[in-house]
């Protein structure tokens, strides 16, 4: 299997000192997992390095043959402004240090300094240029308006503008290796948008999906990162966890929100330093895994109430991808009725059947609080009762008086239809206004509008003789 670089951009390293290359090339991709790595020891070839590659980053010595450090410094930032520099030099002079700022260098190292030092300032500013890129990408895709890979969307069955601006925001983080966090209703199809991520990212692994709700710490644990042989009562034999079957690919962890707080700490050092140790192992492993998390639960909340940590939470919220629920996506309801028709009709081996024209304004009136997945349900119950031409909506009828909101009166008086600035309607008016409301639902089915207001038809009937005879 090809393995994925990481960052999605090179990373040049520039020192007359083959031998420090070596060493700065092997520390970055133990310790930091910086795989996508270019050397240069002569100071002649940057130009053309960077000219001919998609460089992010370059780590600089000063003291070299032929071009300076200060010199190619000036000519990165002048020739190459979305380039970082960071100086790492040989001089520990605190005016080398601020002359080099000054130039435009990111950061500046001493090379005897402490390794750990340096790997943190190379991740800071691998982060700060990942940051840059997505915003450039999603300038550039949010002003042309298009989508440069529809196919990756194709599960996700929509002509909804709001879904269509979650699919530019989808591909314009594709490539970054920073998590993502998926919200929404359940039912909504995050698993489906998790899968369309992974697809958009190109990335050679797998996508691993783990449903994390009621694991405790240490099935979690095990789960995620594995176990050596007598970890635990039971454990026979060592065995890999998620994490390294998804090396390459995408881990995707659904139902975030229900995690313990142990359990949290130890997806945190994942997330923070890519690092992880398998139950009863004290070796640490790094992660090759970009994670995408999901919850149907406001983790704002939870964070407030302290079910989830802070910094966990800030963590997970580096891209947040928020699903609308069905009802805010009206325009989507016909078009998954003809899906699901057509996936039942192949299912029970039925013909393809015709549906009343009511059908649609009564199903853009119900709330759906299971979302897509209610949606499909409704169908494929319909379609095992389906015997004629015409598909019959009692099916859908029962469902959806089954759910009939109660509009109780500390719900109204917080939801007020109300304006404070407007003087109080008369009770005629308001009754002529839920009228006529009804009809503009309902598509002008006085059936449908009398369910919406909860009267029969023939009051509904008196109703608009009287409003076209004021």
């Amino acid at each position: 299997m090809k393995k994925t670089l990481y960052p999605d951009f090179g990373v040049l390293l520039v020192d007359d000192e083959s031998s420090w290359l070596r060493t700065i090339s092997m520390t970055l991709a133990i310790e930091a997992g910086v795989t996508n790595v270019y050397r240069c020891s002569d100071s002649r070839e940057v130009r053309s390095i960077l000219s001919q590659n998609d460089i992010g980053l370059v780590l600089l010595d000063l003291n070299m043959p032929h071009i300076s450090g200060m010199d190619l410094l000036a000519m990165v930032v002048e020739e190459f402004p979305q380039v970082s520099v960071i100086v790492v030099s040989g001089m520990n002079q605190v005016d080398t240090a601020v002359k080099s700022m000054k130039k435009g260098a990111l950061d500046f190292f001493v090379k005897t300094d402490d390794v750990d030092r340096l790997i943190k300032g190379v991740q800071r500013a691998l982060r700060s240029t990942e940051l840059e890129r997505e915003n450039r990408q999603m300038r550039s895709r949010f002003f042309t308006g298009a989508l440069e890979n529809p196919e990756l969307f194709e599960e996700l069955v929509t002509r909804s503008s709001t879904m269509f601006s979650v699919f530019q925001y989808i591909e314009a983080i594709a490539v970054s290796s920073r998590p993502v966090l998926i919200t929404g209703e359940s039912g909504v199809g995050k698993e489906l948008v998790a899968r369309a991520i992974h697809k958009a990212s190109r990335r050679s692994g797998p996508l691993v999906s783990v449903n994390v709700a009621g694991l405790d710490d240490n099935i979690f644990s095990s789960t995620l990162f594995g176990h050596k042989r007598g970890a635990y009562t039971g454990a026979e034999e060592s065995r890999g966890g998620m994490v390294e079957q998804a090396a390459y690919g995408t881990l995707f962890l659904d139902e975030i929100g229900d995690l313990s707080i142990a359990s949290q700490v130890k997806l945190l050092r994942l997330l923070q330093e890519g690092e992880y140790f398998p139950l009863g192992s004290d070796v640490v492993k790094r992660m090759n895994a970009r994670v995408i998390v999901a919850t149907h639960q406001d983790l704002a909340a939870s964070q407030a109430e302290g079910r989830l940590r802070k910094d966990l939470y800030y963590r997970l919220c580096g891209h947040h991808v928020h699903i609308p629920p069905l009802r805010e996506r009206k325009e989507d309801i016909a078009l998954l009725l003809d899906l699901f028709l057509a996936q039942a009709a192949k299912e029970f081996g039925k013909k393809m059947p015709s549906y009343p024209k009511e059908l649609i304004p009564l199903l853009e009136n119900y709330s759906f609080p299971g979302n897509i997945r209610e949606f499909k349900g409704m169908v494929f119950d319909a379609m095992t009762l389906h015997k004629s031409r015409m598909l019959s909506m009692d099916a859908f009828k029962r469902v959806i008086d089954g759910h009939a909101p109660v509009h109780d009166r500390a719900t109204l008086q917080t939801n007020s239809v109300f304006n404070d600035e407007i003087q109080l309607p008369s009770l005629k008016e308001v009754a002529s206004l839920l009228v006529v409301e009804a009809m503009k639902r309902s598509r002008g089915n006085q059936s449908l509008a009398a369910r919406l207001l909860g009267i029969s038809q023939p009051a509904l009937s008196k109703r608009l003789k009287k409003l076209s005879e004021e």
